[in-house]
């Protein structure tokens, strides 16, 4: 264990400016085609938005233009939509981004709307992700909420906001507030467009650092196994370290291969592809290092882990024969 790193604040102001005209007018055209309510993302794609809260994803699970959700751990990992070839001003803005991107979407609140409090489990530094905002098109009257501070980011601005905080919405102006919204995982590269002092937060202890996927060694039919995890490690929203209880139930997991990659599957739940990082660990696609599974095939064991910052909680176990 080791002395966590304090987090400087809920926001910060990144080290790049954009063009916010030249955006919106990029912005016209795509807004010509109806967007579709944001969804939300748990075990699997959730509830729609029952305000007017539009989204045009430019990248999503699987490049479906249709997901509107902003994703977690699944069979596919994150890739660039159609809608991003319409927009190469945004392109540009990805580009300029020196970490790996998940999911991206234009989000725009209609005149008149607010969301309720609520928070985003998981979603911030400490667990290897990163939300970070351009405001395209806004007025003095949209406002967001985060952490008891109510925030007016302009167009071209670049935000990070720590939204696993309690925040909210709110548009009481007369034309839509939309931002182009990126989520990324968070490397050591990230730290370069933070100021200064957010630095030894990220750098220091204070967030998950994830590694570059490699190659998997050998075939993907070699590392087909079976072995039991307790059931709150199935779940990726789980209270970090419970699944150390040796008191929780635990069900019955299996890797097997398909195609040149490998699945994991729990026991009634469906599949997640594994990403892999070094030594045969495995992170979750459509989600960072928070989550991850080693298999030490020369040990028969599993090594299931959690990490928030630097802390890391593991858990040994021994893999079953039959990995059927």
């Amino acid at each position: 264990m080791t002395t966590a790193v304090q987090q400087p604040a809920a926001t910060a102001r990144l080290n790049a400016t954009f063009d916010g005209a030249a955006l919106a007018e990029e912005l016209t055209e795509l807004r010509r085609h109806a967007w579709q309510r944001q969804r939300v993302y748990g075990d699997e794609i959730g509830w729609e938005s029952k305000v007017d809260w539009t989204c045009l994803a430019l990248r999503s699970p699987g490049g479906d233009g249709d997901r509107t959700d902003p994703g977690g751990p699944g069979p596919v990992d994150f890739a660039d939509t159609a809608w991003l070839d319409r927009a190469p001003r945004a392109r540009a803005v990805l580009g300029s981004i020196p970490a790996p991107l998940r999911a991206v979407r234009y989000m725009a609140l209609g005149p008149g709307t607010h969301s309720h409090l609520h928070f985003d489990t998981k979603y911030g530094p400490s667990w290897g992700v990163a939300r970070l905002h351009v405001p395209v098109t806004t007025n003095p009257d949209a406002v967001l909420t985060l952490d008891e501070e109510d925030h007016r980011w302009q167009p071209g601005e670049f935000w990070f906001g720590d939204f696993s905080r309690n925040h909210q919405v709110g548009n009481d102006g007369t034309e839509p507030r939309v931002h182009l919204v990126i989520d990324t995982l968070v490397v050591p590269e990230l730290a370069e467009i933070f100021p200064d002092s957010w630095r030894e937060f990220l750098l220091a202890g204070g967030a998950v650092l994830n590694r570059p996927a490699t190659r998997l060694p050998g075939a993907p039919k070699e590392w087909e196994c079976a072995f039991e995890v307790p059931e709150t490690f199935t779940d990726w929203e789980e209270e970090d370290g419970a699944f150390l209880d040796p008191a929780v139930a635990r069900r019955r997991a299996t890797v097997h291969a398909e195609d040149d990659h490998l699945l994991l599957t729990f026991e009634g739940a469906s599949p997640v592809r594994l990403v892999h990082i070094e030594d045969g660990e495995f992170r979750y696609a459509g989600w960072s290092e928070e989550r991850t599974v080693q298999l030490r095939r020369e040990h028969r064991e599993v090594v299931l882990r959690s990490r928030v910052g630097s802390t890391v909680r593991s858990l040994p176990l021994p893999l079953l024969h039959d990995p059927r």
